[in-house]
């Protein structure tokens, strides 16, 4: 009786997980939309007489500025600016968003978040490390760990390569794992970086639970 109730709890906070940010999304657009036409025609109402501003005109200007201002912010230096700016800066930050798209074509995989805590996330790219001129032993990950149950805000960590543990699972797979084990892959696949031999993936491989 009790694994029948977990598991219907387990359905209605994946459909919570769903529905939250949808409804949000939805009530901050009506909320816009709702003042957009007024707000519009008051803008308009500066320069055009009351006669010629015809339902619609106010919501075609609103959007219009949010169109334009985003362009203004993305191809052009002004975002950059005002990214500088303490506090406010933070919403006018420069950069690539993660989305879950983005995240289903990354590479997953395990990392030691402590000696002896292991984390789930994604790779996003290699950095090499140079003492003085020569290039170091250590390479770095970095690494994307996300927030559950969002999975679009998180860290971006860098860990030592030999601490990160690619995944062959797919990212699908990770994901569902992530959002309370909603579906649990049957196992995770350890597999190695292209550079490692079997002997030093196998080694590698007892951080992470493998003897």
């Amino acid at each position: 009786m009790g694994g029948l109730f977990k598991k219907q709890s387990t359905f209605i906070i994946y459909g919570l997980v769903f529905w939250l940010p949808v409804i949000l999304v939805i009530y901050i657009a009506i909320l816009l939309f709702g003042n957009a036409e007024n707000i519009g025609k008051m803008i308009l109402g500066v320069a055009v007489p009351d006669k010629y501003l015809y339902s619609g005109f106010g919501i075609i200007l609103c959007i219009l500025i949010v169109y334009f201002s985003g362009m203004l912010l993305k191809l052009t230096k002004l975002g950059k600016v005002l990214s500088k700016i303490p506090v406010i800066g933070l919403f006018f930050g420069q950069g690539e968003i993660m989305t879950i798209g983005r995240l289903s074509h990354m590479q997953p995989c395990l990392f030691l978040y402590s000696p002896t805590c292991i984390s789930y996330g994604w790779i996003l790219s290699e950095e090499k490390v140079k003492l003085s001129e020569d290039n170091a032993v250590f390479p770095l990950i970095n690494v994307y760990f996300p927030n559950v149950p969002t999975l679009v805000t998180g860290q971006v960590l860098a860990a030592r390569k030999e601490t990160v543990m690619k995944l062959a699972n797919s990212s699908s797979e990770v994901i569902n794992l992530l959002l309370y084990a909603f579906r649990s892959p049957a196992a995770l696949e350890y597999i190695p970086w292209e550079d490692e031999s079997q002997e030093e993936f196998k080694e590698r491989s007892k951080l992470f639970g493998l003897k």
